[in-house]
């Protein structure tokens, strides 16, 4: 029997590839005999630097760029082993996670520190770039990335605008003329999973800007914002995000829409992306039965985030793919209609969440065996 272990991180806890080993020990436990091999996997947010620098042999590097509120931060991207490709996640640079709660503000928050990680990645002679749009601080449309590799971003006088979402509504011309001499040479896509437009009720500032610190008065404003950057860029570069149909322009408070606008990039399915670029189907193509996870499983879980993903890529072999969870939300039975065969709880008895997170790979090991013994019972 050859089983392929594919999770993603389990976020607060442990990395994929930890996570992939817990259950190999599990695996193993059950069916000494069995093949197993380990692909661990990421969506284009949290953990997509580690899984294809780590599963391809490649390079960390470290950066001080401009964060989210505009001070310096550390900030990792890498290298695959390809040697040529550059992964980044905007995360680790414009991220939510490094703004304290009570100064979480879209209308400030800006994404120049993404911007000068992907010059530095192009500086250095990388021609293809990898752009993981999850977990943004920020609503500005990809105007700080853009301003880092040479935009510049008027109001009606001729001044450059200040940092942030807010400021678009001023929008009055922009001006690509200084843009990065290399950056047509550079193949760029951005990885999401995410299919929001850029404005609207299904927009970036409607559906991501309250978790960033938006009240509804500052979704209304934001949205306006994003509709004006919309109408110069129609009108000064030619592309049309108010009537066009460009899926994914929201990521990242509309940094999918820059990436598209400023540098040429495609967004593509992170998990599709992911799988690609590890051989995933490959490996899955002659499996009897693919094991993925994550922290929690519940309605948006079928979103094409990771564990659908993999499910999807090993329907057209007949492989059958089973999900171990940290636990379960609503929704989660939808798994079940979107190419999920089982969803196993990883929990073995009530517990507080603290104790949970610090029992993660035990836990993933006892759910792994358990999940074989019972697929090997069926299987007699």
């Amino acid at each position: 029997m050859k089983i392929v272990i594919a999770p993603q991180s389990f976020k607060g806890s442990i990395s994929a590839l930890q996570a992939a080993q817990a259950i190999e020990r599990g695996v193993l436990r059950a069916s000494p005999e069995t093949a197993t091999v380990l692909v661990p996997v990421a969506d284009g947010g949290d953990g997509t630097l580690e899984v294809l620098v780590d599963s391809t042999q490649g390079q960390i590097f470290r950066s001080i760029v401009t964060g989210p509120l505009g001070h310096a931060v550390e900030a990792s991207w890498g290298v695959l082993g390809d040697g040529q490709t550059a992964v980044i996640e905007m995360a680790r640079a414009s991220g939510l996670a490094m703004v304290p709660p009570r100064r979480r503000n879209p209308r400030t928050t800006t994404t120049y520190g993404t911007g000068e990680v992907i010059k530095e990645a192009i500086d250095r002679g990388f021609t293809r770039i990898i752009v993981g749009l999850g977990g943004s601080a920020t609503n500005d449309a990809g105007m700080g990335m853009a301003s880092a590799l040479g935009a510049r971003f008027l109001d009606g006088n001729g001044n450059q605008l200040p940092k942030g979402g807010a400021a678009l509504a001023r929008l009055a011309r922009i001006d690509t003329s200084g843009m990065h001499s290399s950056l047509s040479q550079v193949s760029i896509i951005g990885a999401t999973d995410v299919t929001n437009p850029l404005c609207g009720p299904s927009g970036a500032s409607a559906i991501y800007g309250p978790q960033k610190g938006a009240t509804p008065e500052i979704v209304a404003e934001l949205d306006a914002a994003l509709a004006n950057f919309a109408a110069v860029a129609r009108q000064d570069l030619g592309l049309d995000f108010l009537e066009g149909d460009f899926p994914g322009a929201g990521a990242a408070g509309g940094l999918g829409a820059g990436l598209m606008a400023f540098a040429g990039g495609r967004l593509q399915s992170g998990i599709d992306m992911v799988c690609e670029v590890l051989g995933f189907e490959e490996q899955v193509c002659d499996a009897d039965l693919v094991l993925t996870g994550e922290g929690r499983a519940d309605l948006s879980s079928i979103y094409n985030k990771a564990p659908v993903g993999v499910a999807r890529k090993a329907a057209p072999y007949g492989v059958p793919a089973v999900i171990l969870a940290g636990s379960l939300g609503e929704g989660y039975q939808e798994l079940y209609n979107n190419g999920i065969a089982g969803v196993v709880c990883i929990s073995d008895r009530p517990m507080n969440f603290e104790r949970s997170l610090s029992r993660t790979e035990e836990l993933l090991e006892g759910a792994a065996e358990r999940t074989v013994r019972l697929w090997q019972a069926a299987s007699r």
